[in-house]
């Protein structure tokens, strides 16, 4: 699922992805989707690096980097945020 703000540039992506390993999610913000998404899959991100393989779960897409980390703050930090995780 993809979430645009309507009438605005794509710069930052909030993404959520699923370790095929262990089934945990990961939660992370990029500028670059696309790298970033592969660098988790080719063991370059240290956090990510013994979780791999991932699948992509879900993104949202922000104009501003700030706004972008709200939302992540918002799915790691609240009980909103961590019923909606559950579903995914």
């Amino acid at each position: 699922m993809v979430r645009l703000h309507p009438g605005s540039q794509i710069m930052y992506t909030l993404y959520v992805s699923r370790s095929l390993k262990d089934g945990k999610l990961y939660i992370g913000v990029t500028n670059n989707f696309k790298r970033r998404y592969q660098e988790h899959n080719d063991g370059k991100s240290k956090s990510t690096r013994y979780r791999k393989p991932f699948r992509f779960v879900y993104k949202e897409e922000y104009k501003t980097r700030s706004e972008a980390m709200k939302r992540e703050w918002f799915f790691k930090n609240t009980t909103e945020g961590n019923k909606l995780m559950r579903v995914l």
